[in-house]
C-alpha cells in the first residue's frame, strides 16, 4: 500500500511515542526524530505496559499522535495486545509498527488491530519517518509484502478441510467422530488453526474461509 501524500505542512510538529525492547533502537530513533524539525519525540518506553502506564499519566490534555512500535516485547503481550489495547482508548495515537518480523502472521496482525503502517528495521530510516508522517496525516503505510501471500496458503490440505468443515457448522464433537480423534485432538488443531491465521475463533476463522 502506497503512503497517503502530505497535503499540507502541520503548524505543530508531530508528537510522537517509541516503545521497543532494545535500548539502542530507542537511542536510535530518539536522534532520527530530533534532528527531523517534523517530529517532537515526547516518550519512549521499553513496552506496551510503561507505554500505556506513561500515556495515562500525561491525561487528556497531552495525547501524541503517533506510536512507533516493536511487534515482540519483553511484556505486555508484544505488538499485537498493544494495538488492541490503544484502540480501546478514548484518544489514541495512530500506530507504526517498526519491527525486524516480516512474516506475513506479523503483517496481516498488524493490519487487522489497526496500525497506520508497518516497517522493517532494515530499511532507511526515511522510510519510517515517511510512515510516521503519513500516519500522522491520516493516511496508510504497509510494504507490498503485506500482499503477497492470501492467508489461507499457509494451510495444509487436513488444515483446508477442518476449516471447510467448520463453515458447515460442525462441532468439535463430530469433527472429533469424523477424524477418528479425541475432541483434545480436535481443541489443538484449531488452535493450530487459529494461530495460522491469526484469528481469534472458529468465527474468524470462518469469515476468512468465506472470502476466499
Amino acid at each position: 500500500m502506497s503512503p497517503i501524500s502530505l497535503s499540507h505542512r502541520r503548524a505543530q510538529p508531530i508528537t510522537v511515542a517509541v516503545i521497543d525492547k532494545n535500548p539502542l533502537v530507542r537511542r536510535g530513533l530518539d536522534q532520527i526524530l530530533r534532528e527531523d524539525g517534523r517530529f517532537d519525540l515526547v516518550m519512549s518506553a521499553a513496552d506496551g505496559e510503561a507505554f500505556l502506564a506513561d500515556y495515562a499519566a500525561r491525561g487528556v490534555a497531552a495525547p501524541v499522535d503517533v506510536a512507533v512500535s516493536g511487534w515482540v516485547m519483553a511484556r505486555g503481550g508484544g505488538g499485537k495486545s498493544l494495538l488492541q489495547r490503544i484502540s480501546a482508548m478514548a484518544n489514541p495515537p495512530k500506530v507504526v509498527i517498526y519491527t525486524g518480523d516480516l512474516s506475513d502472521m506479523a503483517l496481516r496482525a498488524a493490519i487487522r488491530e489497526g496500525a497506520a503502517g508497518l516497517v522493517h528495521k532494515s530499511e532507511q530510516p526515511e522510510r519510517l519517518l515517511q510512515a510516521i508522517a503519513a500516519a500522522a496525516n491520516g493516511g496508510r503505510d504497509f510494504p507490498a509484502a503485506a500482499r503477497r501471500q492470501p492467508p489461507m496458503a499457509a494451510l495444509t490440505k487436513r488444515e483446508r478441510e477442518l476449516l471447510a468443515a467448520l463453515a458447515d457448522g460442525a462441532t468439535n464433537n463430530r469433527l472429533a467422530e469424523d477424524l477418528g480423534v479425541s475432541v483434545n485432538t480436535v481443541k489443538f488443531h484449531l488452535r493450530n488453526l487459529y494461530e495460522k491465521l491469526d484469528v481469534r475463533n472458529r468465527a474468524q476463522a470462518v469469515a476468512i474461509f468465506l472470502s476466499e
